[in-house]
């Protein structure tokens, strides 16, 4: 909300050009008394002295008031300015690959000590505080989906709960791809007023466990409206899965500071991720760094845009009634000094 003063009338302000020219015609200062005498000792024998240049004050205070009548008759008024903000948001449900396999080190740049879980972790932050207008909910999942945040406005909070995720923190091992989809779209359905549904899966493996195939977890979403990103990480030869403690998500480390390789993990085939975006006319992407994860949700954040309609208007308050209420005391003013303080002499 802002303000500023305007006027309703602004061209009834030209008026005030002619006031220099009223004042000229009018006379220089006005006329020194009403009757001139051959000496000043039979005024003083009259009586009481008066004032009697009273023409200059007469002449300023008239063209004062009238010119506060022409910035009264202007309309002054001060307008407050409003804008309202109508959205149509986009439902959102982010699954989050939280099996142990998310601890793998092969995204990391160089010099750098991340996990594929961490990049993953800061680049869907970073997603979600570029939906304000946008209820989002998170599932974390490996063997099988919990539900982190429900779909919300409360985006502060529901990072709170991202943040609070480490590997490890669901001991079922194991990749629930198509439960993890299917409890997405279920809680997708619940919602009745949404303008679209969108369910965003990042996983680094294959399905292999769960009770609900991907394929059909997507023919379900898809039934209900929604559309199913998916995305794979990682890169595309073996790797090595670090040693780290399953109650706190770090590392352990040897005496040299050194990363302790636990086991050989295979490259993911991600054919199944294509089928389940295809089946509901989204993108399957691809990601090997933390560069390509940020492009991949800049292009999801392009693709699905929340429509915002925005209604500008402004509250008048008027203000004429000051500067003719100037006007008016002014005028009063004048007339009471024209017949005392400034009267002529007859």
């Amino acid at each position: 909300m802002s303000g500023h003063l305007q006027f309703q009338y602004p061209w009834v302000l030209t008026l005030l050009a002619l006031l220099p020219v009223y004042a000229v015609l009018c006379g220089r200062t006005g006329r020194q008394s009403a009757v001139q005498f051959s000496s000043a000792d039979i005024v003083r024998a009259a009586g009481a002295t008066v004032r009697s240049a009273a023409g200059r004050w007469r002449l300023f205070l008239r063209l004062l008031v009238v010119a506060l009548g022409i910035i009264a008759l202007a309309g002054p008024r001060f307008a407050n300015e409003h804008t309202e903000t109508s959205t149509t948001g986009v439902d959102i449900m982010l699954c989050l690959d939280l099996s142990w396999s998310m601890e793998a080190q092969d995204m990391a740049g160089p010099n750098e000590r991340v996990s594929r879980f961490d990049i993953a972790r800061d680049t869907l932050e970073d997603f979600i505080q570029k939906r304000p207008n946008d209820r989002l909910g998170l599932i974390a999942f490996s063997a099988v989906p919990y539900v982190v945040s429900p779909l919300t406005l409360n985006h502060d909070w529901l990072i709170q709960n991202l943040n609070r995720l480490h590997v490890g923190l669901i001991r079922d091992l194991g990749t629930a791809i198509g439960d993890a989809a299917a409890s997405a779209a279920k809680r997708l359905s619940n919602v009745k007023d949404a303008k679209s549904r969108i369910i965003i899966l990042l996983t680094d493996g294959d399905n292999n466990a769960g009770s609900i195939d991907p394929v059909p977890a997507a023919q379900l979403a898809a039934a209900l409206g929604a559309k199913v990103y998916t995305i794979g990480i990682g890169i595309e030869k073996p790797c090595n899965l670090p040693q780290f403690n399953p109650d706190t998500g770090q590392l352990i480390l040897d005496p040299m500071g050194n990363i302790i390789p636990a086991m050989t993990l295979q490259p993911a085939n991600y054919t199944v991720l294509g089928k389940m975006a295809g089946l509901s006319r989204a993108k399957f992407y691809r990601a090997t760094n933390r560069a390509e994860l940020q492009s991949i949700y800049a292009d999801i954040d392009r693709l699905e845009k929340t429509e915002v309609k925005l209604r500008r208007y402004s509250v008048y308050t008027p203000l004429f009634q000051w500067p003719l209420l100037a006007a008016l005391g002014l005028l009063a003013l004048e007339q009471i000094l024209s017949h005392t303080r400034f009267r002529r002499v007859p």
